[in-house]
């Protein structure tokens, strides 16, 4: 067993501990159904008897009659347990299929930044399905399966003991061969379910690549080559499906074979005990009942081992993000954030993605309580990861970032993010209504505060516009409304959050210059009273901040004023704006 199996088991186990009394009162009715499901084959034994006695029918009647009063109370028996049964796990799986659901959801998003840009959201979603749908197959194969295999299979070796020794001892070493060679295959074939598993996740993940990206597929004629790519990963899939299905097939072949050679043996055993007056035309009945049984339980045996493996490995993919730490961790006991004025600092902090190349060196900068500071610079100037360490989308290498002289390390991530007020270059939206959607700024928000945060936002007029207004559902990530209409609904729930610190990172670079001027007083009513970053290409969006620094390689290379910076005699800044003016660059 490797360790993610083993711990795929553990975390299984923690939530069974969480109902196990409905468990185990699962496992009861199924062992009593099981029991008492062997108790008519042992008075068809005496029915038949009677009926071979050769006794006159009018005085065996009313005892044959009794017989089946008591077959009858038995299966009757094996109904209600089942019943019971089935209630029981119905309600225990349900449940606990949701709550397995839960953790992983939680654990999931409690991962950083960085480990969703490196997973298809497809491969993600269909993980947490099969991780809980998993546990509800690999939990009825132990419990309906392999259970009432040992129990049922053990009773009967014992009970056909009492008949002669020979007969279980046959059927005993018969059942170890099936179960060994049924375990050798299954884990032979294992590496196949965990190559299968790993292929379906890679298909989920291309088809969801190309269904979120279908605008570009079509725009960009790739059509045929994105069709050629998913039948290229889904004929590799249906590859080890085959060989992996074709052995299973192999497999039953010889185990029914199996199944032949014991009835035939068993019955030929019976015949010369029979005629040695060891056991009696009843005992025929017992044994082949008997035998039906152990058929009916082990003719799917194979399939039931590989379907608890196949489970074993869809599991063992949501495994693997259990197992994989979370990359940004709030300390124990983290307090939230108080924000008093809004003083940001970075103290000598140091950032590289990978380690050959560094992003940010040595950087000190402080943003002053209230004070509108604009971020500027060529592309990988180091801009946007200001902004992503301060909001802990990532760690620092080096250094300590404060918030109101707070590091915001020894601060929960919760309360961190929810004194910033973030609008995006690209906003993307829930698949919910705009109100939804705004008031997604502030959860408790009124109609009221959604509409008047809506006015002065600005798109409080094209929502009245719509058929169903404010609930009109936006499609995924917002694709019914335009960029700037997207834009518009994001300054909106900014402003509806009214958070103390506010970054705008290239918040009104979708839209165009009409539409641009049209939000301006919107975003200069957000920005009142804050302490404000904003990141911003369009040098004609930050001309009115308190102070812009420059930034080149993760360093600040110019800072100061608007006009101050223009009045240096050659500078980035001044370059910029010149070229900018001029039409060069729009």
């Amino acid at each position: 067993m490797n360790r993610l199996t083993k711990k795929t088991y553990q975390i299984y186990w923690q939530h069974i501990k969480k109902h196990k009394w409905v468990w185990l009162l699962t496992i009861l009715s199924l062992v009593s159904a099981a029991c008492i499901g062997l108790i008519p084959p042992l008075l068809y034994k005496e029915f038949f008897d009677i009926l071979a006695s050769g006794k006159p029918a009018d005085t065996v009647t009313a005892e044959l009659f009794s017989i089946l009063g008591f077959i009858f109370l038995a299966w009757l028996g094996v109904w209600a347990c089942w019943r019971a049964a089935g209630f029981l796990n119905s309600y225990f799986q349900t449940t606990t299929k949701r709550n397995l659901s839960n953790t992983s959801f939680a654990y999931l998003h409690k991962h950083s930044f960085r480990f969703f840009h490196d997973d298809f959201v497809g491969s993600l979603v269909k993980k947490v399905n099969r991780f809980s749908n998993s546990f509800s197959t690999i939990d009825d194969i132990l419990k309906f399966d392999v259970l009432s295999i040992i129990i049922e299979v053990t009773a009967i070796i014992i009970i056909l003991s009492f008949r002669d020794i020979r007969l279980s001892l046959g059927i005993l070493v018969w059942v170890f061969v099936v179960l060994s060679i049924n375990y050798w295959f299954s884990q032979f074939k294992l590496k196949y379910d965990f190559k299968r598993s790993e292929l379906n996740s890679k298909t989920t993940g291309v088809l969801a690549d190309t269904i979120t990206n279908q605008e570009n597929v079509k725009l960009f004629a790739q059509y045929e080559q994105e069709k050629k790519r998913f039948f290229d990963v889904s004929t590799e899939l249906r590859d080890i499906r085959l060989f992996a299905w074709n052995l299973g097939e192999i497999f039953e072949a010889i185990q029914v074979l199996l199944m032949i050679f014991l009835e035939i043996g068993v019955v030929y055993l019976a015949i010369g005990l029979w005629a040695d007056g060891t056991i009696s035309i009843g005992d025929f009945v017992l044994i082949q009942a008997y035998l039906i049984r152990i058929f009916h339980k082990l003719w799917s045996i194979g399939r039931t081992i590989r379907r608890f493996y196949e489970a074993v490995a869809d599991a063992q993919e949501m495994t693997e993000i259990f197992d994989t730490p979370h990359e940004i961790k709030d300390r124990r006991k983290a307090k939230d954030l108080v924000v008093s004025g809004g003083e940001i600092s970075f103290d000598r902090v140091y950032f590289s993605y990978h380690k050959t190349r560094k992003i940010v060196a040595d950087l000190s900068i402080t943003f002053r309580p209230g004070e509108r500071v604009a971020l500027v610079g060529p592309s990988g100037a180091g801009k946007s990861t200001i902004v992503k360490l301060l909001l802990r989308q990532f760690d620092v290498s080096r250094g300590k970032i404060y918030v109101d002289g707070q590091k915001i390390t020894e601060v929960s991530q919760e309360s961190l993010r929810s004194q910033i007020g973030f609008v995006p270059q690209d906003s993307i939206l829930f698949h919910r209504t705009l109100f939804e959607n705004i008031r997604y700024g502030k959860p408790d928000a009124t109609k009221e505060e959604v509409i008047e945060a809506s006015k002065l936002a600005h798109c409080h007029e094209f929502i009245n516009e719509l058929p169903e207004k404010y609930e009109t559902s936006v499609g995924e990530r917002g694709v019914k409304l335009s960029g700037g209409e997207r834009q518009r609904v994001a300054i909106a729930r900014a402003i509806l959050k009214n958070a103390p610190i506010l970054v705008l990172d290239e918040a009104t670079s979708s839209l165009d210059s009409e539409s641009e001027a049209f939000i301006q007083d919107a975003l200069d009513y957000l920005m009142k009273d804050k302490t404000v970053i904003v990141i911003a290409h369009r040098l004609s969006t930050i001309m009115k901040m308190d102070r812009i620094l420059v930034l080149d390689h993760g360093a600040i290379i110019e800072d100061g004023s608007h006009k101050k910076l223009l009045k240096k005699r050659s500078g980035v800044y001044k370059r910029l704006w010149k070229l900018q003016a001029g039409g060069f660059i729009g």
